[in-house]
This record gives structure tokens, sequence and C-alpha cells, in this order.
């Protein structure tokens, strides 16, 4: 781990993977579920609210010295570009699908020949959906209502309240950073552990097929941490 000039926190190595989707889906079924793709930056979904622009330093994986693909990069060169549907048009999607919702996460899932996309959004009373959304066509399944729990929906609600930039902002500051394909966007507490709420985002470079993951105050768009996935 370093930290560069501008205070950014540089991680090497694989990233910790999602929180927000473990969090509410878990608690539905005890077990599993983000965060966008297939987005340059632009912003395809509904602005709600805006942040400052970030001053982190830009950031991209170097390609394998070999040239060659380990599992990871092999398993992204498939699927990346078999999604037709963007992170934000997937959204949308899923917005859509529940009334009055806003977006928490998103991430691509599934394999070259049936690409989808792993959304949940929910409403400002913490109540989250689970919707599946064709990385084809577009097309939302039924929402399925995630955790009932009512400290899970206070926490959630809350983490709502305190969030001002929205997941289409928060993609946008990653891809300026470093141009790619967002895969993974969730939001969720940030990883250091204070009031801050924070977007995980992760972008796929398709050059070289690595993912640099970053972590983006959910408030003002500064970049907290970065994680280059070199293994």
């Amino acid at each position: 781990m370093d930290t560069n000039r501008s205070g950014v926190v540089v991680r090497r190595g694989r990233p910790a993977g999602p929180r927000t989707i473990g969090l509410v889906c878990a608690v539905a079924a005890a077990g599993a579920l983000l965060s966008g793709c297939g987005n340059n930056g632009n912003d395809t979904g509904s602005p709600q609210k805006s942040g400052a622009p970030s001053r982190a330093v830009p950031a991209t994986a170097a390609p394998s010295p070999s040239g060659s693909l380990n599992a990871d990069q092999a398993q992204r060169k498939a699927l990346v570009p078999k999604a037709k549907v963007d992170y934000g048009q997937a959204l949308k999607a899923a917005i859509a699908a529940v009334p009055s919702s806003e977006a928490i996460a998103a991430e691509l899932k599934g394999t070259p020949a049936s690409p989808y996309w792993d959304t949940v959004v929910a409403t400002t009373d913490g109540a989250a959906y689970a919707v599946r959304v064709d990385a084809v066509s577009g097309k939302a399944e039924q929402p399925r209502p995630q955790s009932d729990d009512p400290e899970d929906k206070q926490q959630l609600a809350a983490r709502l309240s305190k969030a001002t930039v929205t997941a289409q902002q928060a993609a946008q500051t990653a891809t300026e950073k470093t141009k790619g394909t967002v895969t993974t966007i969730e939001l969720d507490d940030a990883d250091h552990g204070n009031d801050t709420v924070a977007w995980t985002v992760g972008v796929v470079t398709l050059d070289d097929w690595n993912e640099t993951t970053y972590e983006i105050d959910a408030t003002n768009r500064k970049v907290l941490w970065m994680n280059i996935d070199q293994d």
C-alpha cells in the first residue's frame, strides 16, 4: 500500500470485493449479491445530486510483461465485450422496475453466452430490491425484496440520506482517472470506519483486461483509495 502526493491510498493486488450487495442480499437469505458496466465515463442514468470533482491522480495497471492473460484477465476479456447494456442502462431499468427507488449497486455477471447485471435499488426508507437485468436486451426481471430487518433498513436509509453523489457521478469520477468499462459499483460505508459513505467502482481497462477499483466519497467525489488488480 502506498500513498501518492494527492493523498490517495494506492493498493496493489486483488481488491477485497463488493460489500453492499453482500450486506443487503446476505440478510435476505443469509446468503449472496452491485455495480455497473460498459460505461466510458458518460452519465447514462438520471443525475440526482452533484459533488465536487476529485483531484486524484490517474492510474492504470501495466499489461503483463509476457503479454499472456491470467485467469481473471481472460474471464474479463470473454465476458465484458458481450454486455451490450452498460451499468447505467442496467440501473435505469432496475429503477424503473421499483418506483421511487435509487441505485445502490450493480455487478456484471454470468457467462459470455448469457451476461447479466446483478443490481440493487432501494427506496428512501431503506427497503432494498435485487433486480436482474439482461446485459444484452436490457430487460429487467421481477424485483426481489431483500432484508426486512428493521436495523438493516435503518442503516441503509441513513446511508442513502448522506449520499449526495449518484452512482453515475461516482462512475464518471472513476473513468476520468482510468479509461475503461465499469463492471461493478456499490454504495457502502467507507473503509476507514467513520460516518463517511462511499461508492466502490471497478473499472476494467480493455487493452490489458486489468481491473482498477476506486473508493469514492459519496458526498464530494473525492477518491479515498484505489486498487490495481495485477494478480
